[in-house]
């Protein structure tokens, strides 16, 4: 929800981040213990959470097809296993996932505004967010312009997402950070800030193009910033992190993370996701061999 220009703050004032404090607060996360039965419920939420992605030049309609079979049928065999929370693909596909999804409650998302660079005019990125939106996409996740924002113009970043929010009509908008290129903990607070007064559903970490991608350090620094956004305005936004994340452990270390900086209202899809279709597998591997104290090989799991 974009603010009153009462309500905006000053973002050319630096919020100092200690970047040590917040290591040593993952530190401590990570050394949180989950009991046999917790761990199964987080591992099933971490799956209901994941946005199944394929964002290749060699994406096709059967890939994408069978990418939206498996959202929602992560692993037949398996019991009360949930659906995940979306599928993310370029606008092209859109209109093909949103037909295959259907009735499932499944969402579909679409990358736009010159995914992953950025690098397009204003009006090209806005009409490429109303072609994904008219295309069925219940959600946007659009690039910031980096350039603009390392440039200290942070009126372009704060007006550009206010512009593609209107854009989206209903649709939500999760807005990339690409906090690998952002240089510093300083810098991600700032662009966070920006991306909420200015209409942002969601913020997310990457676009999984460019390594660094998703952090535990960084993930804290936008989550707190999502914290102290709630205290200041009432307005609960949500959290992506994306890229890098391939493992149950590391998916559970986030939860963990999570559920202590913002609390039980931010535990489901709604309010969270996990970047990572790579980590679904893994997560998978793991629910089995809760359930039946077997691990299965990943040749028992479709790599789509």
């Amino acid at each position: 929800m974009k603010q009153t220009v009462s309500e905006i703050p000053d973002f050319k004032k630096t919020i100092p981040i200690d970047q040590v404090g917040v290591e040593e607060r993952v530190a401590k996360f990570n050394t949180r213990s989950i009991k046999k039965d917790s761990k199964l419920f987080a591992l099933k939420l971490s799956l209901s959470m994941v946005d199944l992605t394929t964002l290749e030049g060699a994406d096709s309609l059967g890939k994408v097809r069978q990418l939206c079979y498996k959202a929602m049928h992560p692993h037949d065999k398996l019991e009360d296993i949930p659906k995940v929370a979306a599928v993310c693909v370029y606008p092209s596909f859109v209109k093909l996932a949103k037909q295959t999804l259907e009735g499932s409650g499944v969402n579909v998302a679409s990358v736009a505004t010159a995914f992953p660079s950025g690098w397009a005019p204003l009006k090209a990125k806005l009409d490429e967010v109303r072609y994904c939106v008219e295309e069925g996409a219940d959600e946007i996740d659009m690039v910031i312009s980096r350039g603009e924002f390392l440039r200290g113009n942070y009126s372009y970043i704060f007006d550009e997402v206010a512009a593609v929010k209107e854009a989206c009509g209903d649709a939500h908008l999760k807005v990339i950070l690409e906090t690998g290129e952002l240089q510093t903990l300083d810098n991600v607070r700032k662009a966070s800030d920006i991306a909420m007064y200015a209409g942002a559903d969601f913020i997310k970490t990457s676009t999984g193009k460019i390594s660094p991608a998703a952090t535990q350090p960084v993930t804290l620094v936008m989550l707190e910033a999502i914290r102290d956004y709630y205290y200041k305005t009432g307005v609960k936004i949500g959290m992506k992190p994306a890229g890098g994340i391939r493992d149950s452990k590391l998916a559970l270390r986030y939860l963990v993370m999570l559920r202590e900086t913002l609390g039980n209202d931010w535990m489901n899809p709604d309010m969270f996701r996990f970047g990572a279709s790579s980590l679904a597998n893994d997560l998978l591997m793991q629910i089995t061999k809760q359930q039946t104290g077997i691990y299965q090989s990943l040749d028992y799991f479709s790599k789509d």
